[in-house]
């Protein structure tokens, strides 16, 4: 990682193979199952009715949506590292969201359910533009269940100025 990014990075006391932490447990009720729905234009009734769920549905009632469950990483991430997600100016740059380089959805969240995330470093490296790439291993649990949501390997980038102002 560069210079710059460690002396203002919140990931610059990580390395490869370090926990970086477990968030709280958050719970997932039906108004937050039923907004994510609404702001992404997906009505889906597994979701969002939880008649229509009971009724019809496979899980007894309705569950969070996989992409709302992938959602939730970046809230739970900075309450691992009990770091605060206001940004600064950027005038050092950002990390920001480079993708997934695995993701799978194991289990059903349902409504009324908590979940939290767990996080370790998998790994660090510069790119060929210099830009530093933060692998991350996720597990996002289920209270009381022994199969976890979620497991991803999430990546992060550090774009200094000169790289964002030029993508």
């Amino acid at each position: 990682m560069s210079e710059a990014a460690r002396e203002i990075s919140t990931f610059s006391n990580f390395a490869a193979g370090d926990e970086v932490g477990v968030s709280s447990w958050i719970p997932v009720d039906q108004t937050m199952i039923s907004d994510f729905g609404r702001v992404t234009l997906d009505p889906d009734p597994m979701h969002i009715d939880p008649d229509w769920a009971v009724a019809n549905g496979p899980y007894g009632g309705t569950i969070a949506f996989g992409f709302l469950t992938v959602s939730l990483l970046t809230h739970m991430l900075h309450d691992a590292m009990g770091s605060d997600p206001q940004r600064a100016t950027g005038e050092n740059g950002h990390f920001l969201n480079y993708g997934m380089d695995y993701m799978r959805l194991l289990s059903p969240v349902k409504v009324g359910s908590r979940v939290r995330g767990r996080f370790k470093v998998l790994e660090t490296r510069t790119d060929a533009k210099e830009r530093d790439i933060v692998k991350f291993g996720c597990e996002i649990e289920i209270e009381g269940s022994e199969r976890p949501a979620l497991v991803a390997e999430w990546l992060s980038i550090w774009m200094p100025p000169e790289a964002a102002a030029s993508a």
